[in-house]
């Protein structure tokens, strides 16, 4: 069983526009998924209800076999899973081992020393001593998305979900920064999930999940959107 399933999962709107119907799908730990499709397909909706921020308003979401809705909401988003942003959302103030410490002392995990702390986990994404202690917005937008992966893990989650984390960077920065998705998951057993639009991120990964638009779906043929599944062979 997966770490993250989802049972005939949909999701409406004002009780009248629905974007997801009948998802049913096996998130595991260790590897890397993209979740793919066109604009108004329902992706960054789908990335809420994964990451607890909204409920289906049809079927159930298992995180470890229990029902997310009977978990607690906060325990849930801030112990289970990591949420890495396309704009990083860091504060600006700070250094970048700053930002990581503060997500730390929010996490309620005990460390003996939470700068060290940080600091190992921007080593773990690839930011040396000097980077670390540079003010965030003295970064590059590569650097700056470490730093926010790294925010994520401060949590220790055993979910990574990302909303395009890629979209504002170029295409050799894509590549390193899909690397170190790919070594969260191969070497240290995380369960990755990236909404994305771009091809090279889609291919880069282990499992692709493709929305259709169900709005499309309907005015053609009245049916349920298809959920299109792939796995890239290694």
């Amino acid at each position: 069983m997966g770490i993250l399933e989802l049972k005939n999962v949909g999701y409406t709107y004002d009780n009248r526009t629905k974007v997801l119907e009948g998802l049913n799908y096996e998130f595991e730990k260790g590897k890397v998924y993209a979740i793919v499709g066109r604009s108004g397909a329902g992706k960054t909706t789908l990335l809420s209800l994964l990451s607890g921020l909204t409920s289906p308003t049809s079927g159930t979401i298992l995180f470890d076999g229990k029902d997310v809705r009977k978990i607690d909401r906060y325990e849930y988003r801030s112990h289970y899973g990591g949420v890495v942003f396309q704009q990083f959302n860091l504060l600006p103030h700070l250094n970048a081992v700053e930002n990581v410490e503060l997500s730390i002392r929010a996490s309620g995990k005990k460390y003996p020393d939470r700068r060290r702390r940080a600091a190992e986990l921007l080593e773990k994404v690839d930011l040396d001593d000097v980077l670390a202690h540079r003010r965030v917005l003295k970064l590059s937008g590569g650097e700056q998305q470490r730093v926010a992966i790294a925010r994520a893990l401060s949590y220790d989650p055993d979910i990574i979900l990302a909303d395009e984390p890629t979209g504002n960077l170029d295409l050799t920065t894509q590549e390193e920064v899909m690397d170190i998705f790919s070594r969260l998951a191969h070497e240290d057993g995380k369960c990755v999930i990236v909404v994305s639009h771009s091809p090279e991120v889609a291919a880069s990964v282990d499992q692709v999940y493709e929305l259709a638009s169900l709005r499309v779906s309907r005015r053609r043929k009245s049916e349920k959107a298809p959920v299109l599944c792939r796995e890239n062979n290694s």
